[in-house]
């Protein structure tokens, strides 16, 4: 992401990028909002920390509704720490299949013992249709 225009006193504020990540060809962004935008990525870093020890807490328990909220919580939380990053929605989901796919390719031992991968490949082609 290259700065436009310097940000100096008396220069306003806000900062124009051009480029990036899941970005338009230029944004003016207000230092408030530059300064949420970081506030809200920690938040939701521990979101997904606190969703990791609550998944440990439920497997812990056996409860399999902790286990399912949390697992919930943990891929929210992942999209939308995606989308404050500059990643569209879509390009995590393409992502994924990569991986599902890359994993099928190249035998992944969960693959061989289970068949998850060719299972979870079905499910999210399935769901786009």
């Amino acid at each position: 992401m290259t700065m436009k225009a310097p940000l100096r006193e008396g220069a306003g504020n806000y900062m124009a990028f051009s480029g990036g990540i899941g970005s338009s060809d230029r944004e003016v962004v207000s230092r408030a909002d530059i300064a949420r935008n970081i506030k809200t990525i920690e938040w939701l870093k521990t979101e997904l920390i606190a969703g990791i020890s609550s998944l440990f807490r439920g497997m812990l328990k056996n409860n399999n509704e902790l286990i399912a909220d949390s697992l919930a919580n943990i891929v929210v939380g992942c999209y939308l720490l995606g989308k404050r990053l500059g990643l569209p929605y879509g390009a995590l989901d393409e992502k994924i299949g990569e991986k599902v796919k890359a994993n099928l390719e190249q035998g992944h031992e969960i693959e061989a013992w289970y068949g998850d991968f060719t299972l979870l490949k079905r499910y999210l082609t399935g769901r786009k249709t």
